[in-house]
């Protein structure tokens, strides 16, 4: 990642986490930065109408245009909003963290989610990636897409095995993405976290590739997994028959 880049990515991550105004020593402090390119990175980011000081040498905030931008920008192709109502169902029947996820190049990413109230749960977070061949949300993206996309993403994909259930070869991705398609659900087994688990589900939203996942600790759900299987089909099925 560009270096730059990631600073400004890490710095709008750290004023999400502090929620509230940071002088320059702050920021320094805090990122190990050098004070002079971190007072570059601030200035240009002022000047450009981003960040602003809520009160003079007290320190610097994001702005408003930052929340306008991001506004417009989802409004553009938004993630109904009945899609979240979704996942709060899910989460609330099954106890289990329920995700909504896209593709984006050989990752999956999480644009929707709501976490199990259990103290130990899947952690998953908006903006999370998981590896597409490594897990039930990846390969459930993988499905809805047509073989030469999905030949050229695996061509690329590094295979890397993330525990000893990860599937290292094009082909064993193929075959269970068949195999998927024929039960119809994608089954998650610590592929790339261990000891957690999952169901996902093919969601393709107005043209759009999706994902649905409910997944959890193994020791929690694997017993469950036909019972998560049922609710996850027939939540989406219900979707489906209200939106035609």
């Amino acid at each position: 990642m560009n270096k730059q880049a990631a600073n400004v990515l890490e710095l709008l991550e750290f004023f999400a986490a502090h929620q509230r105004p940071a002088t320059l020593a702050d920021i320094a402090n805090h990122f190990g930065w050098p004070r002079s390119s971190t007072f570059k990175l601030l200035g240009t980011l002022k000047t450009r109408g981003y960040l602003y000081e809520p009160r003079p040498k007290g320190g610097y905030y994001p702005a408003p245009l930052l929340a306008d931008l991001v506004n417009r920008i989802e409004q553009a192709q938004p993630v109904p909003k009945d899609v979240h109502a979704l996942l709060e169902r899910l989460a609330a029947e099954t106890g289990e963290t329920a995700v909504l996820a896209a593709a984006s190049d050989a990752y999956a990413t999480f644009v929707a989610t709501v976490e199990s109230p259990h103290p130990i749960r899947y952690a998953a977070p908006v903006g999370k990636r998981v590896p597409l061949h490594a897990t039930a949300t990846g390969r459930a993206l993988l499905s809805q897409m047509d073989e030469k996309t999905r030949a050229s993403i695996l061509r690329k994909t590094s295979f890397q095995a993330y525990t000893e259930m990860t599937l290292t070869t094009a082909a064993a991705v193929e075959q269970e993405i068949q195999t998927s398609r024929e039960r119809g659900w994608f089954l998650g087994e610590g592929g790339y976290t261990p000891d957690l688990g999952g169901v996902a589900m093919p969601f393709p939203l107005e043209g759009r590739c999706f994902a649905l996942l409910i997944g959890g600790p193994n020791q929690r759900v694997q017993p469950r997994m036909a019972e998560l299987v049922a609710i996850l089909k027939r939540h989406v099925d219900a979707y489906r028959a209200r939106h035609g």
